[in-house]
């Protein structure tokens, strides 16, 4: 809400009450009585009114009498005329019933009106319950075409001061419930026609309809709907509540600021549903306001004004608190509107506003963290039965998300899943490609330490939400809780491999980073592009690897121009962007020595790849020459394992190929595939790593 939040609200009128009667009846009985005084000291014969266009000289000398003596004479003919005493009696009772009446109470509580501009306001409210008083009001305004109350109409039958007026700035029109018609001439003298706002009229005679100035854009939260009994963000929900609860018990003397709560996070995050469950705490509502349709920047400040101020109204007649969505774009000239009530409002945004910075308001941005891992079981178990999938357990999910998924479940844990992976899926992009993953551990042949370092960080991207939630040691990470890996070795000694095989244990899509879309020349950009890549993977079930790494994690270097200076910038947001990731990426280099130092102590995990031994260079020829065909056709002649084994120092990628080119070689010949094939292969691939090889070098 926008104005403080009162314990007791403004309950509907029982069945068979009558709401409208005070109103009414008030306005009636007064505009009877001076209707009296109208007569009696009319100094025109009823003969001569027929002549509507004569003033006469009595009528002229009545008017130009002393006002104070006609005020006198006014109240005699009241103490003295029986009727006039009989209506002065009800008056005093119907007074007694407005005053008292719980909606004539909040008016004026809420809002601060002024006895003047009730009376005025309840002039306006009277004829819209009943619009043959427009007649009267013409009457007692002596012009037949006056038909709406008027400030002069007002200060006459509720007796006020004559000198008492109302401006723009008074709460009766800054809180929309009336104002002068838009065609009076003098819309502020004392003969302005003045109307009352129609969603006003309906509240004050329990008609709890929306304001149509409003356009459908607000509506009142089910806080059993929005979670309220599940509380996803308890730290943040006490941090709102403790700065609130301050800010409320320290004003000196009374006096009155608005406090604004900024909640920032992801779409679907929660935030709403924070908002609900603050609002409960105080036993209040929750009014939910679109700022993205009611207050954006295409609006005219001024309308965007008058609806903030609807809805803060609505919200203070319904004892509610506003949260405004989406409120990326609030027009700055609205957020001075806001400094000028007090109360607590909330909004929900993706980012901090910086049109909310200066403005004279208590303001606390609550940043939403990503749901813990209970929290998102807790979420799962609230709104479905059925036992959690990993998708939910294990994905950064949000609660919107988590609440679209759930209603998937009656159509099976495959469509829950896909729901959920369309939610975490990558965005097109060229900085990136996606990989297959069709190997497994069975598939890759490792030194035994290398494959047992590959299987301890398999196992910290499985268990770190464990680890860090619910043991806590999420405290040892204060910037990111990913998990990074470095690859280093040779080419073709199975970086790229391991990470598929990583992936697909791990259930995870595997995305390189195209650094050649990376690295730009232009100053700025790759920071630019880097930012796209790690934003668009850090939530998506994924895992990114940027191969050859040291392209682009090198080492800093002196600054010897604006170039250098510029390429460390790029290089320090790397650094920074690595520690605060939340996702899982592997680096791979065949240059670990270029890496820089700083760079290197933000790894988790640097696992080296040495060339096969033979022992593992026999396995991958075993595997990379295959025995027979898929019809049962024998492919090999005579293979000498143990030379190829002993004698070729080579790397896997390097075996595959020589198998590969040696199936072609003897196929070429209509052969099986035979040791003079596999060696003119192996040669040739060797070569092509500048191994220079000489005839005899393989013989026995």
């Amino acid at each position: 809400m926008m104005v403080e939040v009162e314990e007791q609200t403004v309950k509907s009128a029982p069945a068979g009450q009558n709401r409208a009667g005070p109103w009414l009846d008030r306005a009636r009985l007064r505009a009877r009585r001076q209707a009296l005084w109208v007569r009696a000291a009319s100094a025109v014969s009823p003969a001569a009114v027929t002549d509507s266009m004569a003033i006469f000289h009595a009528e002229v000398e009545r008017i130009l009498e002393d006002p104070r003596e006609q005020a006198a004479e006014e109240k005699q003919f009241y103490r003295s005329d029986a009727e006039a005493k009989r209506l002065s009696t009800l008056i005093c009772a119907a007074d007694e019933a407005l005053f008292h009446h719980p909606a004539c109470e909040a008016l004026c509580r809420w809002f601060g009106l002024s006895r003047f501009e009730l009376d005025l306001l309840n002039l306006a409210v009277a004829i819209e319950i009943d619009p043959m008083l427009r007649r009267a009001y013409a009457y007692l305004n002596d012009d037949a075409g006056a038909t709406h109350p008027t400030q002069w109409l007002a200060a006459r039958l509720f007796e006020h001061d004559a000198d008492e007026r109302l401006g723009p700035q008074c709460p009766l029109v800054e809180w929309c419930m009336a104002r002068p018609r838009e065609d009076a001439g003098n819309r502020w003298g004392v003969d302005a026609a003045w109307i009352a706002d129609p969603s006003i009229v309906h509240w004050l005679l329990g008609q709890n309809t929306a304001d149509p100035a409003l356009a459908g854009a607000v509506e009142f939260a089910d806080l059993h709907k929005e979670g309220a009994e599940l509380c996803l963000y308890p730290d943040e929900l006490q941090e709102i509540a403790g700065f609130v609860g301050a800010i409320s018990n320290g004003r000196e003397n009374g006096a009155k600021l608005a406090i604004v709560i900024e909640l920032v996070g992801p779409e679907g995050s929660g935030k709403r549903t924070l908002a609900a469950q603050f609002a409960a705490a105080l036993h209040a509502g929750l009014l939910c306001a679109n700022a993205e349709t009611l207050l954006n920047r295409d609006i005219p400040p001024a309308l965007a004004s008058e609806r903030m101020i609807r809805v803060m109204r609505m919200a203070q007649l319904n004892h509610a608190l506003v949260y405004w969505s989406n409120s990326e774009g609030v027009q700055t000239s609205v957020w001075q509107v806001l400094a000028r009530h007090s109360g607590v409002t909330l909004f929900g945004s993706t980012a901090v506003s910086p049109a909310a910075a200066g403005v004279p308001a208590y303001k606390r941005s609550i940043h939403l963290p990503r749901l813990k891992r209970e929290m998102r079981i807790a979420l799962w178990e609230r709104l479905c039965d059925r036992v959690p999938p990993q998708v939910i357990t294990e994905g950064l999910l949000t609660l919107g998300e988590i609440a679209k998924a759930a209603q998937m479940a009656p159509a099976g844990m495959d469509a829950v899943t896909e729901s959920c992976q369309e939610n975490l899926r990558l965005p097109s992009s060229e900085l990136f490609t996606s990989l297959p993953c069709p190997f497994t551990w069975d598939d890759i042949v490792l030194a035994q330490g290398v494959r047992e370092h590959l299987k301890e960080l398999q196992q910290q991207v499985k268990l770190r939400w464990q680890v860090y939630e619910e043991w806590g040691f999420e405290r040892l990470c204060p910037l990111g809780r990913g998990i990074t890996a470095l690859f280093s070795g040779a080419s073709g000694t199975g970086k790229t491999m391991a990470a598929q095989v990583l992936a697909r244990s791990l259930d995870l899509k595997l995305y390189r980073v195209d650094l050649a879309g990376v690295v730009n020349k232009y100053i700025g950009e790759t920071e630019k592009r880097l930012k796209q890549v790690f934003d668009a993977c850090e939530r998506a079930n994924v895992l990114l690897f940027f191969d050859e790494a040291d392209a682009l994690f090198g080492q800093r270097t002196q600054v010897k121009d604006a170039h250098d200076r510029f390429a460390n910038i790029e290089i320090d947001y790397l650094l920074q962007r690595m520690e605060q990731f939340d996702g899982v990426a592997i680096l791979a280099t065949n240059r670990k020595g270029d890496l820089d130092k700083a760079f290197m102590r933000r790894i988790r995990f640097v696992v080296d790849f040495q060339p096969p031994g033979p022992a593992e260079r026999h396995i991958l020829w075993r595997r990379a020459l295959t025995a027979r065909s898929a019809a049962g056709e024998e492919l090999l002649d005579g293979i000498d394992w143990e030379l190829l084994a002993n004698k070729l120092v080579m790397t896997g990628a390097a075996i595959t190929s020589a198998a590969l080119g040696a199936a072609f070689l003897a196929r070429a010949e209509g052969r099986r595939i035979g040791m003079s094939h596999v060696l003119h292969a192996a040669r040739r691939e060797m070569n092509k790593q500048a191994v220079a090889v000489r005839h005899g070098d393989w013989e026995r």
